[in-house]
Parts: C-alpha cells; structure tokens; sequence
C-alpha cells in the first residue's frame, strides 16, 4: 500500500483551501443570516483587546489575573471559546480600583524563580481526555500557584470538543495562542516561549499544536472564528502523555501490537486483525524511519505472516527492555506495587465535567492502577474482559528476583541477570501476552459501529459518529463487503469547508508534517522541545503511536532540539512519569528547555 498517496499535494491544498475562501465570500454577500465575511473576520481591531484596568487579585497566591477573555472575533461556542490568564504577581504593578479590580503596567524589577517580566513563558494545558471540549475558566482556582511560583504565566483556554469535529478542538487553542501574542505589548512573558501539555486526546492535541504551527490547512478554519490571523500560533515545546494520535493507522498499529494477545476471536475478526497488522508493516516500510545510528527501521514478514521481525521489530523490543531496565534501576525492594504508584503522585486529567465548573481542573491523584484511569472519564468504550493472558503483578516483592519470577508465572519470556541487575526479554508478543493491558475490540479507534470518540471526532459538528479509516476500509474488503462499503461512504463526505476526510487527517497527524513521506513535511513550524512519556502497559493505543513521531522528530533535523521520550514500566494510562510527579517534572522540564 503507498501511504505516501495519503499525504496530498499543497498546490491542491490551497486550491480547496482558496476555492471554499471564495464560496465563504459570496456566501456572506447575497445572504442575510449571521454570515460575516472573511476580511471583516480577519480585521483584527474587531478583537478588543484585554482592558489593563480590569484585572483581579489573589493575595493569598499573589496572583492577578482575568477570565472570560474573548479570544475570537466571531466564536462559535463562549461557553468555550474564552481563556483566562494568570500571571505572577511581581510582575507586575497593581492599583486597587476600590472595586475589586486593579488597574496595572508590567514591573521589570521584580524575578520569580530566576524569571522576570522579560523572559517568562507561557503554558497552557489541553485538558482535552477523548478529544473532549474544555469549558472555559470563569473563576480563580488556587491550582495555578504551582505554575506561578515557577514564574510561569499560566494561560488557560476552553475550547470545542469531538461532537463539533476536527479540527475545532486545536483550531480553538491555536486561536488562544495567536490571542495571547497579539496582547504581547501589554503581557509580561516572551511570548515565543510557549509550552503545551496534555494527556490522552489532551496529549494528542498538544502534539498536534506542537507540529502544526502556522500550518497552512488551518487558515480558512482560523478566519471562520475571527482569530488573529497576524500573529502565529508556533508553539516553543509540547509535552504529551499517553498521546492517541496517529489516527490514520492507529486500528493498524494496535492489531500489530496487540492482536498477537487476543484470544477467541472468530474468524471474521481474525482475519481482520491479521490484516491490520499487515498493513501497518506496509506503513511502517514506507516511513523510512532511522535509528540514532542512523539505520533505517522496517519490518519482515515473520513466520506467522503478520511482520513480527525486522530492524523496526528489535527497536521496539528494546524500547521494552529499557523500560524495564529503567523501572530495576529506579526501584528499592521491597517494592509494594500499588504503594509505590501512589506515593509516585501519577496524576490523570480531569476530563470535562470533572472539575467545578468554571474552575480549572486541579489533576487529583487517582491511582495509576490496572482497571482504573483517564479512559473512566472520556467516554471511550473499552471492554475490561479482554484481558487476554496477563499475570497479576499486584502485591509486595522482596527482591527484582521475584518480581521478574512473576513477571514469568505463565510462560518464560525475561531472562534477568543479577549482577548487571538488567534484564532482556525474548519477544515482543509475549510482553503483549503477559503485560499489556488489552482493552478494545478489533477497530480499536474506527469502531466497526461508529461509537468510539474517534468516530465523532471525525464527525461533522453534529455529535454522530463516522468512520474514517482507509486502511480499515481496504481491509474489509476482502473480508465484509458491505461494511468496507459502509466505511468507503463515510470516507468520501466533506466538511462545510470542502475539506476531505483526508486533509482532515493530515491535519491532526503529527507525521504529516513531521515525516518526509508526507507531503507536508516542513509546511510548518515544529516546536523545538518535545517531551513524550506513556505508560507501556497501558491498553489505550500502542506503543508505536508515540514511539513512531518520537523517532521522526530526532531525525527532523536542527529545528528540533531535544526529544525526551520515555516508556515507563508499570503504568498504564496516566501522566507516566518514573519518579516525581508529572507537574513538577513539566516545570523542571520547561526550566531546562530554557536555561
């Protein structure tokens, strides 16, 4: 299969792009409804910007700040479509107004935490699990102090969720980004210094952001809201846990990985998954992906038949040694595993509906334990009974030795050596076998019946759910017909813009402008710092989601700085960290990028 066709050409971009431009216009002339026209949308002076007089203040954080803050000339949702900012206190010089505002110029003496006026950065969180909406603050919540004490100016922005449809979810933050740039003459911060994180669907967005700055194909979507289309919205780092991106082959990259684990499938699914898996080997051969050697990673057909070998094979078999070895190295027997994740502080996003409204979700520490994460709260359909032969690993282990005994109550698969206290293990199927939490049905993303949040996420605003994966679609039609037809249909509509399914997917695939495969290669701006952590035994999406755009952003060239990607052994769908907690490593994580 050539997955290179998938990437369409720019010329044929700007085409739609200037076609549905000029549709827009005409629109706008002969109809009498709310349309507005692309040049008063792009008037950024329609856009007040933020009244210096009317900021709040904590006393007790020593924090001012604002909500509220329209971000769009013409939203299309203010229950989400504002932001608030936080900003440090000594950053500025306040005058009480007598009636619980401040009126306030930017301090250039004061420093917090090594950080003045002039040099802070900006973070903003996509708090987005399952691709979900994010209401917008309309409140002070006291979860920004741990930012602000960084000397962080903290920018959080509500934005559209998965029933209006990709790409509103990042059209929104982005529009929030170039937001805050154009008040760049009235905000303390370097406004180049911008840092987004997330997790899960939140994940997925912040490395969408952090790929796709300035990126052509989101213009006519910008305009439409009535952004600042001035200013960028090129992000400085992105910081992803437990990303669900990739959508484009993800169904094909999690049968790859974790069919080998199924048990009991009929034989229709079966051949299905086998399909997959063989098709996601065409995809991963047609990268042209590199090690740090620069060896070039690809699959072979294995005995079989479903690509269980290769120079790409034994990178990802490494991959799951390091973790492993990473976790003997970190850990201190007795080792209580449960005790142990808790003390750890893994936090897991509050998805929409999970934080007082009109607050800022605070992250509370739930337990990043088997059967029990973010995908409780995102509306994912998961079936916790396919857990195909995992062993337990629950319970106090005295000694590595046995806990790696455990790790082979049901078969033999890591061979641990005590004096390098390191360990290897002999297969990738049998860590899916023994480990992997599986959770989803053949379709893992593109369910065969349209009700995962994928589905509507690449729906059309109206919260119904459509298929939307080719690669599936080719699979099925040599297995079910009359689905594969079902799934082509879908494949075929169009946005209200003129867009198609596939520029949709290009739009929210990191590879398409991270990968030479890709058409889009270098059609955008790339944020300089990456941070990618998951949890491997996580059953939400496969390793190689994450892994895939880790390795094309080390070989993107000098624009890209630094990649930290890290597996970590032992959690699963959470904000995977091997020590600390997944805050305060951000904030060291930010404070190195810039020092």
């Amino acid at each position: 299969m050539n997955f290179n066709s998938f990437a369409l050409k720019i010329s044929a971009s700007a085409l739609v792009m200037f076609i549905a431009g000029v549709i827009s216009v005409l629109t706008a002339c002969v109809s009498s409804s709310k349309a507005v026209s692309v040049s008063s949308i792009n008037d950024s002076s329609r856009l007040p910007k933020i009244d210096m007089a009317l900021w709040k203040y904590n006393a007790e954080d020593d924090v001012y700040y604002q909500v509220g803050l329209e971000y769009a000339a013409n939203p299309a949702d203010l229950k989400y479509e504002t932001l608030g900012i936080f900003v440090p206190g000594s950053y500025f010089d306040g005058k009480d107004n007598e009636d619980g505002t401040y009126t306030v110029s930017i301090s250039s003496k004061n420093k917090v935490s090594g950080y003045s006026a002039k040099t802070a950065p900006f973070v903003m969180p996509i708090q987005t699990p399952g691709y979900s909406a994010l209401e917008a603050p309309v409140s002070y919540s006291h979860s920004v102090k741990q930012y602000t004490d960084a000397g962080f100016i903290f920018v959080y922005a509500g934005a559209r969720g998965r029933d209006q449809g990709l790409p509103a979810g990042v059209t929104d933050f982005k529009a929030a980004i170039r937001y805050v740039r154009y008040n760049s003459n009235l905000l303390p911060g370097n406004e180049k210094r911008f840092f987004t994180y997330g997790m899960s669907g939140g994940g997925a967005q912040s490395a969408v952001i952090g790929a796709t700055g300035d990126a052509p194909e989101y213009e006519q979507y910008l305009n439409a809201i009535g952004a600042v289309m001035d200013e960028s919205d090129a992000v400085m780092g992105s910081m992803d846990w437990c990303p669900i991106t990739g959508l484009n082959v993800a169904d094909a990259a999690y049968e790859w990985e974790l069919g080998v684990a199924r048990i009991g499938l009929d034989s229709e699914k079966k051949a299905i998954s086998d399909g997959l898996s063989k098709e996601f080997a065409h995809y991963i051969n047609s990268l042209g992906l590199k090690d740090e050697k620069g060896n070039v990673l690809t699959l072979e057909q294995s005995e079989d038949g479903l690509y269980h070998a290769g120079s790409y094979y034994e990178y990802l078999k490494c991959v799951i040694e390091s973790s492993l070895n990473n976790f003997l190295s970190d850990t201190k027997f007795p080792y209580n595993a449960n005790e142990q994740k808790s003390a750890l502080g893994q936090n897991i996003m509050v998805s929409e509906g999970n934080a007082p409204r009109g607050g800022i979700p605070s992250t509370p520490n739930f337990n990043a334990r088997p059967g029990f994460a973010a995908e409780d709260m995102d509306g994912v359909k998961r079936d916790r009974r396919q857990k195909s032969n995992n062993i337990d690993l629950s319970g106090t282990y005295s000694s590595a030795e046995e806990y790696i005994a455990a790790l082979n109550a049901k078969e033999k698969w890591v061979v641990y050596d005590k004096a390098s206290n390191a360990a290897r293990i002999t297969s990738i199927e049998a860590f899916m076998r023994n480990v992997k939490q599986l959770q989803k049905d053949v379709g893992a993303f593109d369910d065969m019946n349209g009700t995962q949040p994928e589905n509507t996420l690449f729906g059309f605003g109206n919260g119904k759910g459509v298929h939307f994966d080719s690669v599936m679609a080719k699979v099925l039609n040599d297995v079910d017909s009359s689905l594969a037809s079902e799934y082509e249909s879908d494949i075929t509509k169009k946005d209200s813009f003129g867009t198609s399914m596939q520029e949709r997917h290009n739009m929210y695939n990191p590879m398409y402008y991270l990968s030479p495969a890709y058409s889009g290669y270098k059609t955008s701006k790339v944020a300089k710092y990456w941070r990618i952590h998951a949890g491997i035994f996580q059953g939400d999406t496969a390793v190689s989601t994450e892994l895939v755009y880790s390795l094309a952003l080390k070989q993107y060239g000098n624009e890209v700085k630094s990649v930290d990607f890290t597996e970590v052994w032992g959690l699963y769908h959470t904000e995977a960290e091997r020590s600390g907690t997944s805050t305060g490593n951000f904030i060291a994580w930010v404070n190195e990028c810039l020092n």
